[in-house]
């Protein structure tokens, strides 16, 4: 074993930081024997460097992250502060003065990943992330080394504990979605603000980094089709469980039929209680990957939390320094398939409609006129009426997401129809 250490600089010591912290300490031995040399924590950069920070040698922390990267004793830099800037300077400036790089930045990685990726194959150094999209989860690995010699057509998962915690209350309990959020946040799921969560930004962000690799394609942010969850209801859920079904926040990466394009979307949607997704409970995240030789696969476990991002991250340290040891880096950037990434009306599925309409007749009959007229096939429909007034639920067979949206589009010029209280895509079928 060689015997001088691997120097990683550690930046931020929040939550993860100091997690990543505490392993690399608690487990210096395992990880010297798993690498084939010791790592030592070199420096680490924070904002509040009075803060007592347990096991952590105070002479390290420093509120210079710029200088801590220039040093060019440093093999590794650990980046977990979030955000884009000073996040992205950091990781350049890291590759420039010969550090390789592991980050848990979804954010950034999503929006400027291209970019990193490129600076990093410059300099000859690696990027890894696997912490950036499931916590613990093995998942972008896999992807990306295991299913290599595969072709991945769809990715189709929970990403965000957060929202699955809140929709979990709402199905099991029958809260409301305040009430729910209120419970998440004084458990500690939910942050003060909620928006990234609930507004699907976080499953967004990770949307697009899954599409990436599963698809050789470079997808950023921007091509994500997203949609939050806050005006999911009780009466979704009611209706959901009618059908078979539950709600959750899915993030889905799918690779059209003809195979000449992709999508990326996150938005709530039904799926059936029989899909492995369904039973998917709390705060956890599971993804559930189809693909041409393998089939179906599905990873589960904890998505969040200081221990198993920690977890990741350090998986991906001792990747990188095994990497560094032996002079060469690994997977970089596959974007070699350019597929265009497709708008969300070409997306087909099956549709969930709740209309509020006068409850007189003829009404049905207008309904489903305006559906055929868009070329959308009507599978079920529902009808509870009371004092003039009625509940009309339609349940589409597949569509596209622009026919469907033209449809409704219709449905409201309709003197009869009230309102479109709800309207919910149903996949995993």
């Amino acid at each position: 074993m060689r015997t001088r250490p691997l120097k990683v600089a550690l930046l931020g010591c929040g939550v993860v930081g100091s997690e990543v912290a505490r392993i690399m300490t608690t487990h210096a031995d395992d990880l010297a024997a798993r690498i084939g040399a010791p790592v030592e924590l070199a420096g680490v950069a924070v904002r509040r460097p009075a803060k007592v920070r347990a096991g952590i040698d105070p002479a390290l922390v420093t509120t210079d992250a710029t200088a801590l990267v220039k040093r060019g004793d440093i093999d590794v830099v650990v980046e977990v502060i979030g955000g884009i800037e000073p996040a992205r300077t950091l990781i350049a400036t890291a590759f420039e003065h010969g550090a390789s790089v592991v980050s848990a930045n979804k954010a950034l990685l999503a929006q400027d990943g291209a970019a990193l990726h490129a600076a990093a194959g410059e300099h000859g150094r690696d990027l890894y992330y696997e912490a950036a999209v499931a916590g613990a989860i093995p998942l972008i690995r896999p992807l990306r080394e295991s299913l290599a010699g595969d072709k991945v057509n769809r990715v189709l998962g929970i990403v965000n504990g957060t929202t699955n915690f809140i929709l979990d209350k709402m199905d099991s309990t029958g809260a409301g979605y305040q009430e729910a959020l209120d419970e998440a946040t004084a458990l500690g799921y939910a942050e003060a603000d909620p928006t990234a969560d609930v507004e699907g930004f976080d499953a967004a962000a990770k949307a697009a980094i899954l599409a990436g690799i599963a698809f050789h394609t470079r997808v950023r942010l921007d091509d994500v089709y997203r949609e939050g969850m806050t005006e999911v209801t009780a009466a979704d859920f009611a209706s959901a469980k009618e059908m078979g079904c539950t709600i959750k926040l899915l993030a889905i990466c799918e690779r059209a039929a003809d195979g000449a394009s992709v999508t990326a979307r996150v938005h709530p949607a039904m799926i059936p209680l029989s899909h492995p997704l369904a039973s998917v409970r709390g705060a956890y995240n599971a993804v559930f990957v189809e693909s041409d030789a393998a089939g179906q696969l599905m990873f589960y476990g904890p998505g969040a939390g200081g221990s198993p991002t920690a977890s990741a991250v350090l998986g991906d340290l001792v990747a990188v320094c095994r990497n560094r040891l032996n002079g060469t880096t690994g997977p970089g950037e596959s974007a070699y398939a350019a597929l265009p990434v497709s708008p969300m009306g070409d997306v087909v599925t099956r549709y969930h409609i709740s209309l509020d309409v006068a409850d007189k007749p003829g009404v049905l009959a207008q309904v489903a006129t305006v559906f055929a007229e868009h070329g959308v096939s009507i599978d079920t429909v529902r009808q509870q009426g009371k004092d003039g007034e009625a509940s009309l639920v339609v349940v589409t067979h597949r569509a596209s997401d622009a026919a469907l949206t033209g449809t409704v589009e219709a449905l409201r010029s309709l003197d009869t129809v009230r309102g479109v209280a709800s309207i919910m895509r149903v996949e995993g079928e």
